[in-house]
């Protein structure tokens, strides 16, 4: 018995080696009317990422905040996506939007810093991104601005990645024409 409990916990410990950083994007105070008044009741957004090019979002509803925030770290947690680093940064400008808002992030030489709003600050802390520059257009909903973030770091494309494919094509294509 006691053999597998050990082999049990040494799976769990080997699938995150970093720490996974987490960050409260929005607590909401929600209210359901029913025949014997107003049930409250609290939806929070969370972030989570480990530092290192990943990270989720996720949300959660509770009676209490603390079970909320439970329940929103375990959607994130699933929800987690990888997304390339190069120096500190994102590797080049993405535009995206998710509902009525519209971001914009730009890499940003070092020493820049996290040049952004509150909701788009959690995702680059989590990301551990450490230089980059971001605007949010029309609505900054802090839950629509991060869904657009998550919407538009997903679509990032990995240069070496992209080059490799790009020179793989180019190379079947000229044997193709070579038969």
């Amino acid at each position: 018995m006691v053999s597998i409990d050990k082999a049990i916990d040494k799976k769990n410990s080997n699938k995150s080696a970093l720490p996974i950083l987490e960050r409260t994007v929005k607590v909401s105070r929600v209210a359901k009317v029913i025949k014997g008044g107003r049930t409250l009741r609290f939806a929070v957004t969370v972030v989570v990422g480990n530092g290192n090019g990943e990270f989720g979002i996720g949300t959660g509803k509770s009676a209490n905040v603390p079970d909320a925030v439970k329940k929103a770290v375990a959607q994130a947690k699933k929800t987690m996506i990888k997304v390339p680093i190069i120096n500190d940064t994102i590797p080049h400008e993405i535009k995206a939007k998710y509902c009525g808002s519209v971001v914009l992030m730009k890499p940003a030489p070092d020493g820049t810093g996290i040049k952004a709003g509150a909701s788009l600050r959690a995702v680059a802390e989590v990301l551990g991104v450490k230089n980059i520059v971001t605007k949010i257009w029309r609505s900054t909903n802090p839950s629509n601005v991060v869904k657009a973030a998550h919407k538009g770091l997903e679509s990032m494309i990995d240069v070496k990645e992209e080059m490799k494919n790009r020179t793989s094509n180019k190379t079947n294509k000229e044997n193709e024409s070579d038969e």
